[in-house]
């Protein structure tokens, strides 16, 4: 390589002989390990204590009636300012009365095509009326017991009307350009332009240079160039160039020019003068944020009532849009003192244009220049943007939320810098991006993964709860705990048409993505049963600490990609087991050490690495994290090494011995006898069982089961959901049906199950204990959710004590007798229950076998006659009433066929004891009553009820109430926007049956 000053730009501080400066130094260890030690103490000076911490005793009052703390929060989108403080306080009472725990403020309005409706000057972001609306919805929101989050900026990203896009804190990026020069000929000319365009005046020429073409390694995309060619050109004034190609080939001549981006907030303009998109990387950047709200936004009554109810700062994912390089001025500098080399040297390998790489060295110079250029640039996101911001978030009571991915940045690292990091159900791709935020939460010592949920591209108006619950299905095993539904808009903007405002819908004219969930939508009837149901969910996975079987090792943090763990992700999950990824960084947090042969919080068992998979596979690996696995391995951590790690090299270019350096730790690490090497993934579960590491969670055959284990104390949660790893999963998910074995801690705990559409917390009367934890059966349709909670008995409230347990039976169900609200507290009597008569046998745990008499049971009986009576919630409201003699969906029923609203069904059946009640297929909530007594939420995903307690003998009176999105009914009342809509089967479909069982007491 040549002299690193021949290339420009001007030399950084020299590092000592023999070192990285900053691969896994001072700076990046200083700001996770500093802000977390900052974080703690202010949480003790002043910031609220975390909802998560503020944990009561599991209790049956405590699953049933969660705090407020963790229920589900929505996106609520305002059209700027166009707001009326007497409607935001209409808002946040519905919100609050629909079991909702906050909102995130966000000025959005894709949907408003015509801007000049809007008027940034007088109803902007920032702006007065913007102040005066949002103190009405803090105040609002401390009286109702919400809180509220607020975003960053207008729209997104991060961006404030106060800078230019030439100024020194606005985004930057780095273009290039080129031009041919035959060899031993001479140019003369203008430096060469940007092939870039530029979109703003005020492009700063950085540096020329020159070098030879070397077409061994050019490929379809990109352009060899030989890195020992590599020169500085001057130019003339900075303008022209005269320069004489060697005669030993081709060569060219590139510049680089420094620029403003010009990048906006999306949809604008929100403000006036408009906002420009901030400096991410710098210093100066963030601190244009923070003065912006110190001077305009933070009123004295809205700083003072931040205190009161205020929850975050969030920022959106990072999109940071130019079509060359993303740039900060101080980048050459940093890169030189973090990475120990100039940056000139690779400059021409890290250029883009049109999100597309432009030059090449040889595949593996390439390929670590372009490791070291994004790493860089991930350190200065992380420390100037994050870091800052939370710190400055803090000091004003607020959290910092954000979604940590969408450039080339450690994600992972990301996750553990912030209070709260987010993740989003339209971008991830499958549940290994929400794994990888959850690895730098949970070791970090973070209790909170949000998730941006249900914002389906051409859904508004046709998203079903049961699609959001079947999406979120799998989430929540991969680490989430808390639901930011997409979102709630405001009622009413400049030219909105029934049934309000929408954020984006219409979008480009045609039905856009997202729900505007709220009192417009039919379902909103039925909120409170979805509400609560996330938030019980929400509140197991926030009790106690969470677990995970395995750390993956990722040399590079990003997610949003897709890209999972070898084995694990393809094999290891359908058997059980749970893994969550960790980056480089994480490995200096304060509690990533290895305890009793665990590693960190969440009490890894394993950790494995493989090759980098952003970066051709190869194995490569900092000397910082190799003496850190050597001290795991040192301490009994299995490690396992997937692929030839003996010849490992260090991620970027390497300095002088550091190649080595790294192979000898690694053959140090290799020695130890709790490492292991393989050649292939294959090796996988077989190294695993030689180490003696199993999972929490065990079944014999491979199966869609997706679980979360977290563990307080004493006691076990593990929430089990028959999901999906991916959105379109194929073969589809199917129904389960198989025994699972869990973990538990204490040798004297029992198995609850926790219903969260109920809030029931019930002790299951038959199950088998093993010596390492407890054998049930679970049966799950798809999507659907359980929680098992393996406690004392008596844990919530039960009298079981520890009389004897059902291990096995051939009845339909055994239970402890008190298992029926009405039902007298006997528990310690088992009951089986059968839907036909017979003799049933039952193994106890005491070794007792015995048999229990069921005698007749009348058939089940499908319902097919039906009074119905339908709201239309339409924009002119009317009233339909049919007499049904079978069930179909509305559009095959008279006058339903663009109907949207609820709908009541009612009959009238004999019974002569107790049974279930099957309705079928249900679109989409829905509620029962039996003889005017409304009965517990329905399950959304498998809508069966137990009657046993409401039915008397003879006549009873059913009711169903559905309710349905408003899709149908705008397929007419807006046809220019939705009439392409395919109508969708609403209503109940059946068939509904009626099952009747009987029960007998074990004998």
């Amino acid at each position: 390589m040549n002299d690193p000053t021949q290339h420009g730009l001007p030399p950084s501080p020299t590092p000592r002989p023999g070192t990285r400066p900053a691969r896994l130094a001072v700076t990046r260890r200083g700001f996770l390990v500093l802000g977390a030690t900052a974080a703690a103490a202010l949480s003790l000076d002043g910031l609220p204590s975390s909802p998560a911490t503020a944990t009561a005793a599991p209790s049956a009052a405590w699953f049933a009636r969660p705090r407020h703390e963790v229920r589900p929060m929505v996106r609520w989108w305002w059209p700027d300012a166009h707001v009326d403080p007497a409607e935001i306080r209409r808002e946040v009472d519905q919100l609050a009365d629909a079991g909702f725990g906050g909102a995130e403020i966000a000025a959005v309005h894709h949907s408003i095509r015509d801007k000049s409706v809007l008027d940034p000057a007088g109803h902007g972001w920032g702006t007065p009326a913007w102040n005066t609306a949002v103190e009405a919805a803090l105040d609002q929101a401390a009286r109702r017991g919400l809180t509220i989050d607020l975003t960053i900026g207008p729209a997104w990203p991060a961006a404030v009307p106060t800078i230019t896009p030439a100024g020194p804190a606005s985004a930057k990026e780095l273009a290039h350009g080129s031009v041919s020069v035959p060899a031993g000929t001479t140019y003369s000319g203008p430096v060469p332009p940007p092939v870039i365009p530029t979109r703003e005046p005020g492009s700063e020429l950085l540096l020329v240079q020159a070098a030879r073409l070397d077409p061994a390694h050019s490929t379809l995309d990109e352009t060899g160039l030989d890195p020992a060619s590599l020169q500085t050109v001057t130019a003339t004034d900075g303008q022209t160039i005269t320069w004489t190609a060697p005669a030993d080939g081709d060569w060219l001549l590139l510049s680089y020019w420094q620029r403003g981006s010009g990048q906006r907030p999306e949809s604008g303009p929100h403000t006036a003068p408009e906002a420009y998109v901030v400096d991410h990387f710098s210093r100066a950047g963030t601190q244009a944020v923070i003065d912006y709200w110190e001077s305009e936004l933070l009123t004295p009554a809205v700083r003072k009532l931040l205190r009161r109810a205020g929850g975050a700062l969030f920022e959106d994912s990072i999109e940071i849009e130019t079509d060359a390089l993303p740039w900060t001025p101080d980048l050459p500098a940093e890169f030189e003192r973090r990475r120990g080399y100039p940056l000139a040297s690779i400059l021409p390998v890290v250029m883009l244009a049109n999100e597309d790489p432009v030059f090449a060295y040889d595949a593996a110079r390439t390929r670590h220049a372009r490791k070291d250029y994004w790493d860089t640039v991930s350190e200065l996101f992380n420390e100037h943007h994050f870091t800052a911001l939370r710190e400055w978030a803090h000091s004003i009571g607020l959290r910092l939320r954000a979604q940590p991915y969408g450039l080339q940045t450690d994600a992972i690292e990301a996750a553990a810098i912030l209070d709260v990091p987010e993740g989003e159900s339209l971008g991830f791709k499958n549940l290994d991006d929400y794994r990888c935020l959850a690895g730098g939460r949970d070791l970090a010592g973070r209790e909170v993964l949000s998730c941006e949920a249900g914002a389906y591209q051409g859904g508004a108006y046709t998203t079903t709860w049961k699609k959001l619950l079947r999406t979120l299905g799998g989430a929540y095993a991969a680490g989430l705990n808390q639901t930011v539904l997409h979102g709630f808009s405001y009622a009413d903007a400049p030219g909105a048409t029934w049934p309000g405002f929408a954020a984006f819908t219409p979008y480009g004219g045609t039905v856009g993505y997202a729900e505007s969930w709220g009192p417009r939508q039919p379902t909103w009837d039925h909120i409170t049963d979805i509400s609560t149901y996330f938030a019980r969910l929400h509140l197991v996975m926030r009790h106690g600490e969470p677990r995970a079987d395995v750390a993956v090792l990722r040399q590079t943090g990003y997610t949003k990609t897709g890209i999972g763990a070898s084995w694990f992700t393809a094999s290891g999950i359908p058997t059980g087991w749970t893994h969550q990824f960790v980056s480089g960084p994480l490995l200096d947090l304060p509690a990533a050490r290895v305890s009793d042969g665990r590693l960190g919080r969440p009490a890894y068992k394993v950790l494995f690495v493989e090759g980098d998979k952003f970066y051709s596979g190869e194995c490569t690996m900092t000397v910082g994290v190799a003496r850190r696995l050597l001290e795991y391995a040192g301490a009994g951590l299995p490690v396992i090494l997937l692929g030839d790690w003996r010849n490992a090299s260090v991620p970027g270019l390497p300095q002088d011995g550091e190649n080595e350096r790294l192979r000898a730790i690694l053959s140090d690490l290799l020695a130890r006898p709790t490492t292991r090497m393989i050649a292939t993934a294959a090796d996988v579960p077989a190294t695993l069982a030689a180490l003696g590491v199993h999972p929490d969670v065990r079944y014999a055959v491979p199966s869609t089961l997706l679980t979360m284990r977290r563990v307080a104390g004493d006691v076990d949660y593990y929430y089990l959901c028959n999901g999906k790893h991916q959105e379109n999963a194929k073969p589809p998910v199917t129904a389960i049906d198989h025994e699972v074995t869990l973990a538990r801690t204490s040798r004297d705990s029992v198995p609850y199950l926790l219903d969260p559409w109920t809030g029931r917390a019930s002790r299951l009367a038959r199950y088998a204990e093993e010596d390492d934890g407890i054998r049930l059966r679970v049966t799950l349709r798809p999507g659907q959710a359980r929680i098992v909670a393996l406690g004392r008995p008596g844990l919530f409230g039960d009298r079981t004590g520890r009389h004897a347990h059902a291990t096995s039976t051939n009845a339909d169900l055994v239970r402890y007798a008190a298992g029926h609200p009405n039902e007298a507290d006997t528990a310690s009597r088992l009951l089986v229950r059968a839907a036909k008569a017979g003799v049933y046998t039952t193994a106890l745990s005491d070794g007792r076998t015995l048999t229990s008499e069921i005698g007749p049971v009348p058939a089940p009986v499908e319902l097919h006659t039906w009074h119905l009576r339908v709201e239309d919630r339409g924009p002119s409201p009317a009233v339909h009433s049919l007499r049904l003699d079978r069930l179909a969906p509305w559009p095959e029923l008279p006058g339903l066929a663009d109907v949207s609203g609820v709908g009541t069904y009612t009959t009238t059946v004999d019974a002569d004891g107790p049974a279930y009640l099957e309705l079928g297929e249900v679109s989409d909530t829905c509620r029962v009553s039996v003889n005017g007594r409304r009965l517990d939420p329905v399950d959304q995903i498998h809508p069966v009820l137990d009657l046993g307690p409401h039915l008397r003998r003879g006549s009873n009176t059913i009711q169903v109430e559905v309710a349905t999105p408003l899709g149908n009914r705008l397929r007419v009342a807006d046809p220019a926007v939705y009439g392409g809509l395919a109508r969708q089967p609403y209503g109940l479909a059946g068939p509904v049956r009626l099952v009747p069982y009987r029960e007998a007491t074990v004998r």
